[in-house]
C-alpha cells in the first residue's frame, strides 16, 4: 500500500514536487477528501469534483503567488485551498470562524480576490495583468479558471473584448467547460462550446477576438493539461485553453445529478448523496408551489431563471410549462431587461433570482423596467442573512436599495401564508414593478393578524402601548416573542407588520404617531431601512415619536448560520427586548 500524498500537501510546492505517477493517486486521495469533508458540513461539491486535475496541473505549472490564479466562480476554488496548506481547516468549512466556502484574503496569499459571484475573473484579470506591465513585473503571469456557465454572463464579454486585443499582455484563460453552470449552459455560446469540443466548428470565437486557442483539452488527463498550460505559458499572448471536464467527476451521486442537487449540499450521506433526514418546507419551496399555481390561473405569467432554475424553485414551473420559463444563463442584468421587453409585448414577467445577484442589475430594474411603470415581479430569495455562503451572498442590501426605485412595491411576508397571498397581490400589479423577498430558511407556523390597517397587519395590539414593533417579514416571530417579554417586565408592545415596506403605508405612519417609541426591526443594512424611512416621515408628519432602526450594520458579514448572525446582531427576541428597555425614557423601564 502506497503512503497517502496528501498529508504531505502543505503548500503548492509540494504538489511541483510529486512525479508524474503520483498525481493520480493524489487526485483520487483529494475526491475522496473532498466527498467526507463536504458531504459532513455542507458545501459546493459538484464543481470541486470536476476541477481536481485543472487545479492540480494550475498550480504545477504556475508558481503562485508570484503567478496569479482566479477562481470564477470561487465556488471551485475547494481544490485550491487544498493544495494552498488549508486541508486541516476543512472540518470547519463554511462554519463560524472557520474556512470560508470561497477564496478569501485572509486566509491564504494565495487567495487575491473574494469573487463568488460569477463573470467578474477576467476583468479582474485584464486589470491584473496592466497592472504587472506597468509595474515592470513582467516575469508575473495571470491566470484565470473560468466556468463555461460563467461565459454567459455579459461581463464576462466586455473582458474578453479587451483581454484579447492586448497580444502583449499574456492572460492565460483555463475554460473549464462542463456544460453546467447550475443547470446547463444555455445559448448559442453552449452551441459553439459544443462544436469545438466536436471539431464541427471551422470559426472559432476566441481566435476571432484575438487569444491564441488549445484544446479541446480532456480535463481529467493530467499529461494532456501540463503539456497545454505549458504551451499556453510559452506564447507570451492571451490564450484560451479549452478543458472538457465532468461535473461530480469521481462520485457517482454527483455525476449523475441531472438537476444539480450536489452542487451545493447540506449535511449528505456520502455513500449516496441524499439529505441525511428529511428538511422542514422552505421558504423557496412554498414559492415553488405557489408560482406554479399562479401559472396554471394566469397563462401570461412567465418566469425568468440566470441559471438557477431549480434552486430558486421553478422546477415545477418548468415542468408543467416549459414555453413560459426562460433560462438566460448567468446573466442577471440581460434578464431584467428581458423581463421588460416581456412586459411590453402584454405579459406578466417573474424574475426569480437570489437577493444578493440583483445588485448586479439595479441600473437595469431602475432604467428600464421601472422608468417605463412595466408590471416585472422580482422574487428574491437568499434575503437577508443567508448563513455559511458568507459576506458575498447575504441579501442585506435589496431591501435598502430598491425603495428608492420610483413605483416599486417591495414585499416582506411573514409567513407561508403570506409568501402566497403577497406574491399573488405581486403579479396582480400592473402599473409598475414588484418584489417579493424571503430568506433562506424553514418556514415556521403562519401568525394570525389582530386586524388590517391599510396594508399593515397588526399581529399584537395593547390599548396602553406606548411602544410599537415593526416587525419586517420572519421577524415577526422574534418581535412577537420580544413584546410577551417585554410585558413581563411591565412594558405594554403592540407589533405590526407592514407587509409592504416599500412605499410606505400611511397607515403605518398613522399607527406609529400614536406611539412613543417606535422600533423597526429587520434583518437588511441599516442604511435604508424600514426604520429611517418612518423616522423621516414620522418628521415631516410633525410626530414627536421617536423611530428606531434596528437592522444590521452597512458592513460585510462573515460565514456562519442565519441563526447566530441574528443573534450576534441583536435581532432575535431577547435581544429586541433588550434594545427597546434601553431605548425606553422612564429610568424604572430602562433599569428593568
Amino acid at each position: 500500500m502506497r503512503a497517502p500524498l496528501l498529508p504531505g500537501i502543505t503548500g503548492p510546492a509540494d504538489v511541483r514536487g510529486l512525479s508524474t505517477s503520483d498525481l493520480v493517486g493524489l487526485a483520487r486521495e483529494i475526491r475522496g477528501f473532498l466527498v467526507d469533508k463536504v458531504s459532513s458540513v455542507g458545501g459546493h461539491l459538484g464543481p470541486n469534483l470536476g476541477a481536481v486535475e485543472l487545479t492540480i496541473a494550475a498550480h504545477r505549472v504556475f508558481d503562485s503567488p508570484r503567478d496569479v490564479l482566479l477562481f470564477d466562480t470561487g465556488h471551485q476554488a475547494y481544490v485550491h485551498k487544498i493544495l494552498t496548506g488549508r486541508q486541516r481547516e476543512f472540518a470547519g468549512l463554511r462554519q463560524a470562524g472557520g474556512l470560508s466556502g470561497y477564496p478569501s484574503r485572509a486566509e491564504s496569499v494565495h487567495d487575491v480576490i473574494e469573487n463568488s459571484h460569477a463573470s467578474a475573473a477576467l476583468s479582474y484579470a485584464d486589470g491584473l495583468a496592466k497592472a504587472f506591465a506597468l509595474r515592470g513585473e513582467h516575469h508575473r503571469r495571470v491566470v484565470a479558471l473560468v466556468g463555461d456557465g460563467a461565459l454567459t454572463g455579459g461581463v464576462a464579454y466586455e473582458a474578453l473584448n479587451n483581454l484579447g486585443a492586448a497580444q502583449h499582455r499574456p492572460v492565460i484563460v483555463i475554460l473549464n467547460d462542463n456544460g453546467r453552470s447550475y443547470s446547463p449552459t444555455v445559448g448559442g455560446l453552449a452551441a459553439h462550446l459544443r462544436g469545438l469540443g466536436d471539431g464541427a466548428h471551422a470559426g472559432n470565437l476566441f481566435a476571432d477576438l484575438g487569444f491564441a486557442y488549445l484544446g479541446p483539452v480532456d480535463g481529467h488527463d493530467l499529461a494532456q493539461l501540463d503539456d497545454a498550460l505549458r504551451q499556453a505559458a510559452a506564447l507570451r499572448r492571451p490564450v484560451v485553453v479549452h478543458c472538457l471536464t465532468r461535473k461530480g467527476k469521481g462520485y457517482p451521486p454527483a455525476e449523475q445529478d441531472e438537476d444539480d442537487c450536489l452542487h451545493t449540499v447540506g449535511v449528505v450521506d456520502p455513500a449516496t448523496g441524499r439529505p441525511r433526514s428529511a428538511g422542514a418546507p422552505t421558504w423557496t419551496s412554498v414559492f415553488a408551489d405557489e408560482i406554479a399555481a399562479i401559472g396554471a390561473d394566469r397563462p401570461d405569467v412567465v418566469c425568468l431563471t440566470a441559471a438557477m432554475t431549480h434552486p430558486t424553485g421553478l422546477g415545477e414551473f418548468a415542468a408543467r410549462f416549459p414555453h413560459r420559463l426562460f433560462d438566460v444563463g448567468i446573466a442577471e442584468q440581460h434578464a431584467v431587461t428581458s423581463a421588460a421587453g416581456l412586459a411590453v409585448g402584454g405579459l406578466h414577467p417573474v424574475v426569480a433570482i437570489y437577493a444578493t445577484f440583483l445588485n448586479r442589475a439595479m441600473d437595469q430594474v431602475l432604467m428600464d423596467v421601472a422608468l417605463h411603470r412595466l408590471p416585472v415581479t422580482f422574487v428574491l430569495d437568499r434575503a437577508g442573512v443567508t448563513g455559511p455562503d458568507g459576506p458575498s451572498h447575504h441579501g442585506m442590501w435589496d431591501a435598502s436599495i430598491l425603495p428608492v426605485v420610483p413605483g416599486l412595491r417591495l414585499a416582506a411576508p411573514r409567513d407561508c401564508g403570506q409568501l402566497r397571498e403577497q406574491l399573488r397581490e405581486a403579479v396582480d400589479v400592473a402599473d409598475g414593478p414588484t418584489a417579493v423577498r424571503y430568506p433562506k430558511a424553514a418556514v415556521g407556523p403562519d401568525i394570525p393578524a389582530v386586524r388590517r390597517i391599510g396594508c399593515c397587519d397588526v399581529l399584537r395590539e395593547d390599548p396602553a402601548a406606548r411602544v410599537l414593533l415593526v416587525a419586517v417579514g420572519p421577524l415577526a416571530g422574534p418581535c412577537l416573542a420580544a413584546a410577551a417579554e417585554l410585558a413581563a417586565h411591565g412594558v405594554p408592545v403592540t407589533v405590526v407588520d407592514p407587509r409592504w415596506i416599500a412605499p410606505l403605508d400611511p397607515a403605518l405612519v398613522k399607527l406609529a404617531c400614536a406611539h412613543t417609541l417606535v422600533v423597526a426591526v429587520e434583518d437588511t443594512a441599516a442604511t435604508g431601512a424600514l426604520g429611517g424611512r418612518l423616522a423621516q416621515a414620522l418628521s415631516s408628519a410633525g410626530s414627536d415619536t421617536c423611530a428606531v432602526t434596528f437592522a444590521l450594520p452597512p458592513q460585510f458579514l462573515p460565514h456562519a448560520s442565519r441563526e447566530q448572525i441574528l443573534r450576534a446582531h441583536g435581532l432575535d427576541a431577547a435581544g429586541i427586548a433588550t434594545t427597546v428597555l434601553k431605548r425606553l425614557t422612564r429610568p424604572e423601564e430602562a433599569s428593568a
